[in-house]
């Protein structure tokens, strides 16, 4: 649940950069400084990538589980159920918490890119300080990230190559972002990833808080959640403060 927390605060911080694009070409046009082709149009580009984002993945996800269907779970007393049956049921647990975790690092990596995007145009306007500010408070606030990656595993004990493959995918986008940022200007292109960043995230939120919900203790649940989303916030703010 304090992933859930870390994920809602990540899905609040996307949308509101994505409505903010969206609400400078509104701006734009009514002070007859843009076009209304241009206003709806990242109007429409930002619904359509949300979409994308948000049933997009949950098709690749059915996709993926139509190819590789996992077994049912054996059900039952665990008293009766045979050796065979407690370790199909362990290897079908940790097939889909690893799964759930990889669903998540796409999700990440995709906001991840939009945020390498905007240090790549600091830099490239020549406002090296604030790209800075911004790479040590997107890595700190970054760091929070790998919470929503692995808090959906559980006891689930990940090996190396996996750790490793998942932070290539939250993290790696954000390097990307940058040199694209520094060489190419493109204000579409940054609302796209923010728009389908937050239909992901908002995908894999539903899909934890449903997998969470077996546990129980709903009241400590809702507690872990808002901490999640206040150490989001206060990473955040590392940004606001250097002018970001």
């Amino acid at each position: 649940m304090f992933a859930v927390g870390v994920l809602a605060f990540i899905f609040v911080d996307v949308m509101a950069h994505a409505f903010g694009i969206v609400e400078a070409a509104v701006e734009g046009f009514k002070h007859a400084s843009g076009s209304l082709g241009h206003a709806v149009g990242l109007a429409a580009l930002l619904g359509g990538g949300f979409g994308l984002g948000l049933a997009g993945l949950a098709m690749i996800e059915r996709r993926l589980r139509s190819i590789s269907p996992l077994p049912p779970m054996a059900g039952g007393a665990v008293d009766v159920l045979s050796p065979e049956d407690l370790l199909r049921d362990e290897a079908v647990a940790r097939t889909r918490a690893l799964r759930t975790g990889m669903t998540i690092a796409v999700a990440i990596g995709l906001h991840n890119f939009a945020e390498g995007l905007a240090i790549g145009v600091s830099a490239s306007a020549g406002d090296i300080s604030l790209a800075t500010v911004l790479i040590v408070g997107f890595a700190l606030h970054n760091a929070t990230e790998g919470f929503g990656i692995v808090g959906p595993l559980g006891d689930v004990r990940p090996s190396w190559k996996w750790l490793g493959l998942v932070g290539l995918i939250g993290g790696a986008p954000t390097f990307l972002g940058s040199m694209l940022g520094y060489s190419v200007t493109s204000e579409p292109l940054e609302l796209a990833f923010y728009a389908v960043a937050g239909g992901a995230i908002l995908y894999v939120i539903g899909e934890v808080w449903n997998g969470m919900r077996r546990y129980g203790h709903r009241e400590l649940g809702l507690w872990l959640l808002s901490v999640g989303f206040f150490v989001g916030v206060v990473t955040d703010l590392v940004v606001a403060y250097g002018g970001g």
